[in-house]
This record gives C-alpha cells, structure tokens and sequence, in this order.
C-alpha cells in the first residue's frame, strides 16, 4: 500500500498547479491522468490580463497575474524549462469609434498597466489594420503542450504519475482517508476539466450538478503556415493570431457551446480561415487542427473546493478560457482551505450551487 497525503485525478493546468502547490508545501501526492483527454494541450497558450473584445479588465485580473508571475518563474526553475515568455498583443482596430474607446479606457485607473495609450500605426502590410493597432501590456505566452510533457516527465522521475483512465467505482471513501486501488491518502482532488460532468461524486447529496451548472465548450485552432506575415505578435481581431516560429501560426479559436465531441470540424476551419481572411492580406496554408473541451461554468466562474461535508473529495475546476492566469490563485485558495480552514471566496466556492 502507498501512502500520500493526496491523490490527483486530472493533469491539465488545475492539476499541474495544484500538484506544484502540494510540493511547494512539502505534501506529498501521486496524479492519475488520462493522457489523451483534457483541454489544456490545446489551448493558445496567452496569459492576456484584458477581455479585448470590449477592452476591460478580466475578471479579477491583477489578483491573477501578481500570483500567476512569480510561481511559474518558479516552476520553470524546478523543471528546468522556460515557462512563460514576454509577448506583444497587438487590437487591430477597426474604425475610429473603436480608437477613441480604445484611449479611453488606457486611461482608466486598472486599464492603465495593461493597455498603452498610443495606438500604433501598422507598418506591416501583410496584415489589414488601416485604424491602427493597439497594444497590451504585461502579456505572457506559453507552450501549453511542451509545458505539460515537461512536467509529467519530471513527475514520472519522482514516481508521482499514474497515466491511466481513473476508475470512479474503484474509489473507497472514509471518514479519515480514501483509497484508490493500492494507494491511500488523506484527500482526493479532481481537476478533471470538462470530464468531470461524468463524474459520480459530482453531486449534491444524491442530485448531479453537472448538467446544472457545466456547459461543454469545445474550442478548435488551426494551425497555418503564413510565410509572408513575418508577425512576432499575437494579433487579436476577429479571432486571435498566435506566432509558433517557422512561419506557423495558431488561429482561433471557435466555440462551440454544449459540444463534447473530440474530433475537429470542418466548420470550424472554415470560420476561422474566414475570420483570418479578414486580418490578413496575404496567403496563408492550413496545416493541422487541435481541438479541446473547455471546462465553462454557467456564471463563468470556477468551481473550487468541497460539495459534501468533509474535505475528502474537493474539486479544482470551471477555469474556462483563462485557466492558466487563474490557476496558480485559485490552487492557493483550494490549499489553504483544505489544510488551514481558510474560507475559499463565495464567488468561486463550489458550494454555491448546493
């Protein structure tokens, strides 16, 4: 039998930042994932602190990016890979009405760190800006995929990671520990993303709440080769415009409410290439399709801690499309409740659907 303080199902963002959180804190785990499923090896990889479409501040932004800043430098550290790296974010604008909101809200109090007040004037002729462009601030990119195979590498080498389907049925819960087959520990957590709406211990009482409160999400990107756009930002307009190196870019990303499919479309190619022909000018070749399940919450809030009366089972989920900003906040909250008591935020508190 091995014992640990806690058993992680799920090793997508919520999953990675919690299980670095546990031996930040010198706790120790094991983490059951299922290696072909989960949204996080798709997603764009941007840390954006502003929702551009109608430039504002994310939610809770600056709590997020003051947390998310420092603990992925130290995570980098412990892998020994760079994490995150600094990244331009360039608004096309599209007429001046969206030029003077664009200098008005720079000029708000939260706005002022993350959007420059001068708008930019495109030199760049591949790409169709004739309003200008405007800048983000305090952006940051990562490779979500080479990120997570970092981490389940290095976390093989510690003998800390099960890649296997987590059987629910297999699970034994007391009032002192649970049990997973062979392993022990004193708390479970599930950070299962949008597969956790098939999860039986997802539950009020004997009432499910996923079909309540989870919405399926599917996202799609394609990724193509533009050799003449020669872009080093990420350009956001109708959709978002990711620079990969070698002349790739990934395009995205679609939405596709209530859709828990696996495979990519050829609709969602078509809409997005659409969309594409609108920012650029020049040609561009379609030459891969990735596609995700979000895990969206229906108030658009995360779901984050204990449904039932123990701290057995608790969840890390509902991160959404900004899950790698939020997660490494959100992962302390979850921490300091289960190990200190401390009350988890009634806005992100799981038991606010109870």
């Amino acid at each position: 039998m091995k014992n640990v303080d806690y058993i992680i199902v799920g090793m997508g963002i919520a999953g990675l930042v919690f299980s670095k959180t546990l031996r930040d804190h010198g706790k120790s785990f094991v983490v059951i994932d299922n290696p072909n499923q989960g949204a996080t090896k798709a997603s764009g990889g941007v840390l954006n602190p502003t929702v551009l479409k109608r430039f504002t501040p994310a939610w809770n932004t600056v709590e997020f990016v003051l947390k998310a800043a420092p603990f992925y430098e130290s995570l980098a550290t412990e892998i020994g890979q760079q994490v995150l790296s600094g990244v331009a974010i360039h608004r096309i604008l599209s007429n001046v009405e969206e030029q003077n909101n664009w200098m008005v809200a720079s000029d708000k109090e939260i706005l002022s760190r993350f959007l420059s007040p001068e708008i930019l004037k495109n030199k760049n002729t591949a790409i169709n800006a004739p309003f200008g462009l405007g800048a983000v601030m305090q952006a940051s990119m990562m490779r979500p995929y080479d990120l997570l195979k970092a981490y389940q590498d290095f976390l093989k080498h510690q003998d800390q990671l099960i890649e296997a389907q987590f059987q629910h049925k297999e699970l034994i819960i007391t009032s002192t520990a649970v049990q997973y087959k062979d392993i022990r520990a004193t708390k479970i957590v599930f950070a299962e993303g949008a597969g956790v709406a098939h999860n039986p211990y997802f539950t009020v009482d004997v009432s499910p709440i996923g079909k309540k409160v989870f919405v399926g999400n599917k996202g799609e990107y394609i990724i193509v080769k533009a050799p003449e756009l020669q872009s080093e930002a990420i350009l956001k307009g109708p959709v978002m415009v990711i620079p990969l190196g070698d002349d790739l870019y990934k395009v995205g990303a679609s939405y596709g409410r209530d859709d828990y499919s696996s495979h990519t479309t050829s609709g969602a190619c078509e809409e997005i290439s659409a969309k594409l022909s609108k920012m650029i000018s020049c040609d561009f070749k379609v030459v891969d399709q990735v596609t995700g399940i979000r895990p969206t919450v229906k108030d658009r809030k995360p779901l984050v801690g204990c449904l039932q009366n123990t701290k057995s089972v608790s969840f890390l989920n509902g991160l959404g499309t900004r899950g790698l900003t939020m997660a490494p906040c959100l992962a302390g909250h979850l921490y300091d409740y289960l190990e200190n008591d401390v009350q988890i935020p009634e806005l992100i508190d799981i038991k606010r659907f109870a």
